[in-house]
């Protein structure tokens, strides 16, 4: 079955065979994998990529298959929705190499906002950026050189309700799939972290679980750290402890002072992030309950 609170737009070639994009998961048994091969294979499917993988701890197996099909797109999803009656199967079927609708939010750091704006321009990053939503206005500029409207909503402690309702009608009216957290320095609500779940990517500027929450470059520097890093993961309600979707470093050493660290690690959450996007984008990673499965 598919995933009901996220959308399931596609852009479905008219002309020849389509090319498919196929996750799932579901309890692990033999025949997995020759049962979804054959149904595909039954609707004029050639497989160009297939990866899976059984989780022995959570006895879930997952699998990510790239296809080319002549089937009608209805005719495919029937069918696939048989199998996963059979199988107690979640999947989810999407035009390969489509671009995600993606809401970006920000505060003032600018440096991943930059970055995925110019990777969607000219590095193929597959996302269609439709917003920039800030608690600021320091980055509005950024958004308008690369003409993606921008959104202010502003947040305090009297306000918070009333922008994340704001938020979230602009991910309805906008009919956004992915929300990344490019460096927005506000905590979301329980409630929204339920409604958007597994829908939002946070950067946090430190290798998780160590130094959470604020200013975790200055508390990496305190404990003389040797590496510093970057993690990119879903947002839940609770505090920089989502699934891990991917981290990157960089070593340091003892010469290297706060804002040194900072320098270095802008980079290194550039990184991270784009990879977490894409990745996510391109229905390659799977939720195994507080971890990730992700096929790269």
């Amino acid at each position: 079955m598919t995933a009901p609170s996220e959308p399931t737009a596609t852009a479905t070639p008219t002309h020849g065979p389509t090319h498919w994009v196929l996750s799932l998961s579901c309890p692990d048994r033999p025949g997995i994998v020759a049962a979804v091969a054959g149904l595909l294979a039954s609707h004029g499917g050639n497989i160009t990529e297939s990866q899976q993988f059984g989780d022995p701890l959570s006895g879930l197996f997952f699998m990510r298959v790239q296809v080319e099909a002549t089937a009608p797109e209805a005719t495919l999803r029937a069918a696939l929705d048989a199998l996963g009656a059979e199988f107690s199967m979640t999947w989810r079927l999407d035009v390969a190499g489509r671009r995600m609708r993606t809401l970006v939010m920000v505060s003032t750091a600018a440096h991943c906002l930059h970055d995925l704006l110019f990777r969607q321009q000219s590095e193929g990053l597959p996302v269609d950026i439709v917003a920039v939503v800030s608690n600021h206005t320091a980055l509005e500029d950024v958004a308008g050189f690369y003409g993606i409207p921008f959104h202010h909503v502003p947040v305090t402690r009297d306000t918070k309700t009333d922008a994340e309702a704001r938020l979230l009608g602009l991910v309805e009216e906008l009919d956004v799939e992915l929300v990344v957290l490019a460096r927005y320095m506000q905590i979301l609500s329980d409630d929204l972290c339920r409604t958007l779940s597994g829908r939002v990517i946070n950067i946090h500027h430190s290798f998780l679980p160590s130094f959470k929450g604020a200013r975790p470059y200055a508390q990496a520097h305190d404990r003389g750290v040797k590496l510093i890093g970057a993690t990119a993961h879903y947002v839940t309600g609770d505090l920089d402890e989502g699934p891990i979707i991917e981290q990157d470093v960089e070593r340091v050493d003892h010469s290297k002072k706060v804002e040194d660290l900072v320098a270095l690690g802008q980079d290194v959450e550039r990184r991270a992030l784009a990879r977490a996007v894409r990745w996510h984008a391109e229905h390659r990673v799977l939720l195994d309950g507080h971890r990730t499965i992700v096929f790269r």
